[in-house]
Order: structure tokens, then sequence, then C-alpha cells
């Protein structure tokens, strides 16, 4: 680590490798990052939380050591006030991002005339089995030239608690230790780094064939020997982490069309599980907007149970079954604490926590000026329908395919089918959590209906005691009413609630939840109706503003990448092949370099919203095994 020190370092003392006058050339570390976009960035981490990483070769948001911990980097929200951590030539170069091949490794190449310089970033997986070392979270930063010769500016500006907490900054040895009064991270270099702004900067240059390393550690204390000191061989950490990620993707059996995306999606769906608890985050950032500029921007790093049977699905679906137990561990404490009542919350807290106060932080700017930043989500304290038949779902399926559910379990959902008999006629805020007032959203009616038929396959299926007739009454006659007061005879489609002429893209998962057949005349209306209202190429709105229900939020937003992978399978379904596998093949291009998702497009193209979002890629890996499996032997 001390290849390329200077001699003579003391503490806050400048570098001598540091340039007497940084703006005699001209440098990227200087330009803003205002005029990047969402999909310009990999991400890279350790089943704890991760770090987005930008084609530039910063690192501009980063929560330490969980993901829904404070950010100790968010220039993505602020560039001022955030913190970043930038490693890149001092020339102006093109970069391009890719992955090591099956595995979450990230490679950023800077393409110059004078050489082709690589950075690349992972973190080893920290370990959560009994009777090992957690080890610290670690963010390693391998700089390579692999041609030619570069010189390279280091600069590391951490912002404690989403830039609100003041922190201490020492170099130490030419290595850097940066301390708030809650949280400690100690970058290891084996170039000499300077005190610059709040932070830690160094200039070096590489030749053809050389190698450093940069360790940015997050520890327990301000001790400087556990901080700095014995730094773990960061070759042999790259080789660890290599053989973990492609052990664990060899183990899927998706052997279809498209292998790359599916593959790409399910690692990405494995990156953003919390490892201690089996919890998948919707997403990984905060407040990324729907709209540039607007206020709809919301905190994703919770897990929803309206997520779990699309995950259960597709983790299943291609062999992860340890993956997909995993999680059901996580649904099966959430069932066994419901309330007394009965009832659940749409979302909870990585750990299991239910208390996800929304908060606003007036300090930060926002993405490209979007404000308000938000932490929490006020909803956790909606009601919504929908989450019972998600989660029925998801016990059926992990029953069916995983291991057979307990007793204890079972009388639990007893308890909370009992409450859907008691509540379904009820109007709720929706799968799409509007903040405008309640409606009897036919999305919600239906997987109402779907609660209570997979607790009644389930009670058939497994003998258990159940009050089988109330079920059964109620689960018709939510059919009943569906069919009744769902339908819009005139437009000739089911609608987003009941009384209503607008359409809505969830009503495509009709009949991927069994409600319907696929080929029913009134689905295939429905189908129809929304490819021609809601379609804009292969791009689907959820629903359109202002014929919708209020969602109570101003402003727009963009076409919602999972509503199109469901028309994928809507039309699938339906027997329209081509159709389907085009859509499908058009979807894909929308895709950053990297094979990654947010959760919308906007018309231009450019993604929103927060990313990369998890449910997107479910519905991805879903569109894909079945299209794939309808086309069978078709060339």
């Amino acid at each position: 680590m001390n290849e390329l020190r200077g001699e003579g370092i003391i503490e806050g003392a400048p570098s001598a490798r540091i340039e007497s006058d940084p703006q005699q050339r001209r440098i990227m570390a200087d330009k803003p990052l205002e005029t990047r976009q969402i999909a310009d960035h990999g991400v890279v981490g350790d089943l704890h939380t991760v770090a987005l990483v930008g084609a530039d070769g910063t690192i501009d948001w980063c929560c330490l050591p969980r993901f829904d911990s404070p950010s100790i980097f968010a220039a993505l929200l602020d560039e001022e006030k955030g913190g970043f951590f930038r490693i890149q030539p001092t020339e102006e170069v093109r970069g391009r991002q890719m992955y090591f091949p099956d595995s979450n490794i990230l490679l950023t190449r800077f393409l110059h005339s004078d050489g082709v310089g690589e950075l690349l970033d992972f973190m080893p997986i920290v370990s959560d089995k009994p009777g090992e070392h957690p080890g610290s979270h670690t963010i390693v930063r391998r700089v390579t030239v692999v041609r030619g010769r570069l010189t390279f500016r280091l600069d590391c500006q951490p912002r404690f608690d989403y830039g609100r907490a003041e922190h201490r900054t020492r170099i130490l040895r030419g290595d850097a230790l940066f301390a708030s009064d809650h949280m400690v991270v100690g970058l290891q270099s084996p170039v000499d780094l300077a005190r610059h702004d709040r932070g830690a900067r160094a200039e070096f240059t590489l030749n053809a064939g050389e190698t450093v390393h940069f360790l940015l550690r997050h520890v327990a204390s301000e001790d400087v020997d556990e901080a700095l000191e014995h730094p773990p061989d960061p070759e042999v950490l790259l080789r660890e982490t290599l053989a973990f990620w492609r052990n664990w993707i060899s183990r899927s059996n998706y052997r279809g069309r498209w292998r790359e995306m599916v593959h790409r999606s399910a690692l990405l769906l494995k990156l953003l599980a919390y490892s201690p608890t089996g919890a998948t985050v919707a997403a990984p950032t905060t407040s990324l907007p729907e709209e540039i500029g607007g206020t709809r921007n919301w905190d994703y790093r919770f897990s929803w149970i309206r997520d779990s049977a699309f995950t259960l699905y597709g983790l299943l679906r291609i062999g992860f079954t340890e993956e997909a137990g995993r999680y059901m561990d996580f649904l099966n404490d959430r069932i066994l604490e419901v309330d007394r009542d009965g009832s659940l919350q749409p979302l909870y807290g990585i750990d299991g926590r239910s208390d996800l106060e929304e908060e606003e932080l007036p300090h930060l700017s926002g993405y490209r000026g979007s404000k308000p930043v938000r932490i929490g989500n006020g909803a956790a304290g909606q009601f919504q329908l929908d989450v019972y038949g998600e989660l029925m779902d998801s016990v059926y399926l992990y029953n069916k395919y995983g291991q057979p559910i307990g007793y204890d379990t079972w009388n639990q959902l007893v308890r909370m089918l009992n409450w859907v008999c008691d509540h379904w006629q009820e109007p709720d805020d929706g799968i799409w959590e509007v903040r405008g007032g309640r409606h009897h959203f036919v999305y919600s009616k239906m997987l109402a209906w779907v609660a209570l038929d997979r607790g009644l396959r389930l009670a058939a299926k497994r003998s258990f005691p159940a009050p089988h007739e109330r079920w059964t009454t109620a689960r018709d006659r939510i059919y009943r009413e569906v069919m009744d007061k769902g339908w819009n005879e005139e437009i000739g489609a089911f609608t987003q609630s009941y009384g209503s002429d607008a359409l809505d893209a969830s009503l495509l998962l009709m009949p991927l939840v069994l409600f319907i057949s696929p080929r029913d005349p009134r689905m295939l209306s429905t189908l129809d109706r929304i490819m021609e209202r809601l379609v804009s190429d292969s791009l689907v709105y959820r629903y359109r503003s202002g014929k919708a229900a209020s969602d109570g939020v101003s402003g727009s937003e963009g076409t919602f990448c999972l509503c199109s992978f469901w028309l994928v399978e809507a039309m699938t379904r339906a027997g329209r092949l081509e159709e389907a596998r085009l859509t499908f093949e058009k979807m894909l291009s929308y895709a950053n370099p990297l094979g990654l998702y947010s959760e919308q497009i906007a018309p231009t193209g450019d993604q929103l919203g927060n990313f990369p979002q998890a449910f997107t890629h479910m519905a991805l890996i879903s569109a894909a095994y079945n299209l794939d499996r309808a086309l069978g032997d078709m060339p």
C-alpha cells in the first residue's frame, strides 16, 4: 500500500504530489454533476448497502452501513452539500461502464488518445453467518492503466447524515480518517492524501501496467489501528467477491432467450436483498424524481409487501429457492406480527420496523432541482387492500414450490383473511398509493379475491382448518361485484375504479393472478383499450392524469417500466406473441448500458425515478420466462 507514497507527511500537511495550481489544466473533476443522468450509473454492494458509481468515476450515492442509513455520499441529490468520492483522469475522457461477466463487480473505462485507464469498483460481501466475522463495509476502488500514461485525481468529500452532521478530517501517514459523532470511515491510499475542503485529495500518474488500490472502510471507532492499519489484500478480496457472484448466478436454471438480461436482473435483485433479514428494498435511493423539477420524489429504501409475490415468483422460476426462502422468512415474521385485528401495513423497514415516518430535507436542493428530498415514506400508514392478495399469493407459491408453511403461520393467516372478509367492501388508497382520497379500486378488489382464493386453495391442499363457507361466500361476492361494477360497457374495458372511465395498467395483471382467462372477451377488449390509450410505442403509462382518480400530488410523471413488462405478459398469455416479442425487445433498449432500469421512462427515453428499481427487474424476469416458454422452438 506504500509503493507511491511521499515521505515526511504530517497530519493535515499538503502532499508534494498535488499540483500547486490545479486550474492550470482542464480537468473533469471540476465539471458539475447537473448534466449526469440517472441512468449514467452502475451499482455495487455487499448485501447490506450499495454505492452508485457514475460513468465519470464518481460515487455520488452511498448510505452506510445499511440501505436505509443516512447517506455519506449524496451528490446525486445536492452537488454542494451531498458529498462524493471521485476518481477520474485529469484530462477530458470518454467513460464507458461494464460489469465483469456474471458478477456485480463494476468496471469504468476511461478512453483517451494518450491512454486507456480502468476504474474497478466492488464491495466485498459481508457475512451474516453465525461464527463468521461480519467484516467491515468496504468499497474497493482499483485504478489501472492498460495503455499509455494517464494522470488521475482523487477527491473524497464525505458528508454525513444527508449533509446535516459535521465531521472531523485527519490525514495520518498519508491515509485519511473522517469521523462524525455517529460514524467513522477510513480511506486507505497508496498515494499520499492531503486535506482539501472537508475531505481529502490526491493526484497520481500511472503508466501502462501499473495498478493502485483505494479502500474506503466503515469502522466502529476513531481508533487509528482499527481504521487504517492492516488493510486486507484487495486482490484477495477481488477474487473472493468474483467467486461469490459467479457461484451464486451459476445456480440459475434459466437457459432461454435473453439470458444475459435475466441474469443481470437476478444479480440486481440479489444485490438489493438485505442479507440479515432477507428483505428486498424497492430501490436503494430516495427522491430521484418522477418529473425533473417536480415534487413526486419518494424514499424507496424499504420493503413493500406488494413486491413479495413478484419477487418470490421470479426467484422460484429461475431456481433461486434459497433466496425465496430468505424473503419468505421476512414475510413470515410480518405475518406473525399482524395487528390484533389481523391487518397489515403496505411496507416495512428492511429490519421489519413499522415506523417509517416521512420527513423532508429542505437543505438539499434535490436531483436537478427536484424538491423536496424525502426520507421515510408516509405510504406505510395507508390502507392498501391489495397487499393481502399479494401476500397470500406469496405464501401459496412458496408452500407449493418451496417449503410447507407452519401451523402458527396458518393461524395468523386465518385471522388476516377473516379481516379481509370484514373490510373488502371499503375504499382504499390503492396500488399506486394515491394521496387524494380513497376509492373502490378494481385492482384492490381483485387482489382481495386473490387473498381469499389462495387461502381456500392452501387450506384444501394442506387440509388446514378454515372457515371455508365464509371465505367462499366473500370470494364469490367480490368476483361478481368486480365483473358488475368494475366493467365499463361503454368503454369496453375494466376501469380503474367503480364508476370510472379511466383505464389503469394494473389491470393487465388480471389474467396473471388467474382472476380471468387471458382470452376472455372482456380481457381482450381491456387489453385493446389499454394499448390504445395508455401505451406509447412499448412504453406504458400506469394511468392518464385527469381522468383517473386524483393522486393528490402535483405535476406529471413518466411511463412505468414494470407496466410495460406486464403488457408483455398479458399479450403473451393472449397469444399475441409477435407483438409481445417486439414490445419486449423494445423495452430492453431502454435499459442503461449495464442493463439496469429505474422506475420510469420519460418520453425522451431518459430514466426517471429511483434507481435501480427491483420491481422493474422482477417484472422483466417474469415476462422473459413466460414469453420464452410460449415461443418454444420458434425462431
